[in-house]
């Protein structure tokens, strides 16, 4: 079936597809290490690209196939490479598209491993890299030199929720001779297409909103142009971390409910972006789908949706945000995201604590901030949780909340 045609949630349940012999409703699990030729010259034609098939399943597999072609239909790419998990893309990318003596410009609020990754480990050999707040052009426009490879964006952003407009960013860099690189695991392609905004590449971490059932880890990227795509899947063959078929398997299921999925969460979003806004003991409220949020007009452009992370800064900084963790009942204590689940986590002392307290406060976040990912339980059990957790921060260190979880959901529900 040709699916280019179909509506959004159409695709997330098609693309990708072809049927086999058996009439499979859904893509086999292909568990196979290696695929036998038929002959030699079949063998040699494989191994040449003059045939299209399997080899090898580091290289390339039916059921990793079928999750590949689905995302870059989904994210309007010539091709997709599934790695063994959203670090694996990150690596990927940086390995296929920087060398020693280049330089990287990245949103200074991403993802705390990406970051790691290119402060500790590529700067060994000679990748040089400048954070910045990117949802301001100007700071990414003083960022650039002339050895700069590759503008890197996490829109919006790990843990601060900045939203960078992609199509400007991509403008500038694209005169200046650079690639642009979008992480767009907070969004999904639900609800942002970066290469359709002017992007080269898009990546995800799959363990998050496209899998969303907190049982997969994997990633994938997705190249606009068909020379980049070379360059990165032949990077992903060579390191060997390609996708598990059962992992492919597993995160094609959780696709086809991507859109459902994130329409529920981000009704609650709002509801509790909002009702934490008139808290006393939260500063602010980080949500891009409030009007509140300096670059709430730009989601409405860039994006068809608001989505279900929420940050909010505490008033207790570091010791507030842990007693937070400590006292929510409803909501999963866990680091991740983007499943049917609530998830909360402290930025500060968990994902992000390999980032220097100064480095931290440049990016845009306190010790106070807390990550609060929406998942699908009912909206008033969640506000009940917080509440009676907010209440624990409120009191005295020592002491144990006085306010019931039982008597805050009738309270909330009634």
């Amino acid at each position: 079936m040709d699916t280019k045609h179909l509506g959004i949630n159409s695709k997330l349940i098609h693309a990708g597809y072809k049927a086999d012999a058996t009439g499979s409703v859904n893509v086999p699990i292909y568990q196979t290490s290696t695929f036998a030729f038929r002959n030699a010259a079949h063998g040699a034609a494989l191994f040449a690209g003059e045939e299209d098939g399997f080899i090898y399943t580091r290289i390339g597999n039916p059921t990793i196939r079928a999750l590949e072609d689905s995302v870059a239909e989904l994210e309007n790419g010539c091709g997709g490479i599934a790695t063994s998990s959203g670090m694996g893309a990150v690596c990927t990318v940086y390995l296929a598209l920087l060398e020693s003596g280049t330089h990287m410009v990245s949103t200074a609020s991403v993802y705390g491993p990406s970051r790691g990754l290119m402060e500790k480990d590529f700067s060994r050999f000679g990748v040089q890299s400048t954070y910045v707040d990117t949802s301001d052009v100007i700071q990414v426009e003083k960022a650039l030199r002339s050895n700069t490879k590759v503008v890197y964006l996490e829109t919006p952003a790990n843990p601060t929720m900045q939203v960078t407009d992609i199509e400007q960013v991509s403008a500038l860099a694209h005169a200046h001779g650079c690639l642009v690189v979008v992480d767009n695991t907070f969004a999904s392609p639900y609800l942002q297409r970066p290469l359709d905004l002017g992007a080269d590449v898009v990546l995800h971490s799959v363990t998050k909103f496209i899998n969303g059932h907190a049982d997969v880890v994997g990633g994938i990227i997705v190249a606009k142009d068909a020379d980049i795509y070379k360059r990165l899947r032949k990077t992903m063959i060579n390191s060997g971390c390609n996708m598990d078929p059962h992992q492919a398997f597993l995160v094609l299921r959780g696709l086809k409910t991507l859109g459902v999925r994130i329409e529920r969460a981000q009704q609650s979003a709002i509801q509790i972006a909002r009702w934490l806004e008139t808290q006393p003991e939260v500063k602010a409220v980080r949500y891009i789908g409030l009007e509140s949020h300096p670059q709430h007009e730009l989601c409405k452009r860039q994006m068809s949706g608001f989505g279900s992370m929420i940050s909010f800064e505490l008033e207790g900084g570091m010791e507030a945000g842990q007693r937070l963790m400590d006292h929510v009942r409803v909501a999963t204590l866990a680091v991740s995201l983007g499943g049917v689940e609530t998830l909360i986590e402290h930025p500060a002392s968990m994902t992000h604590a390999s980032i220097s307290p100064e480095d931290r406060r440049l990016a845009g976040y306190s010790d106070g901030l807390v990550r609060y990912s929406v998942g699908l339980e009912d909206v008033n059990d969640l506000i009940a949780d917080l509440r009676q957790a907010l209440d624990a921060v409120a009191d005295a260190p020592d002491q144990e909340s006085a306010v019931d979880l039982e008597e805050n959901l009738a309270t909330v529900g009634s």
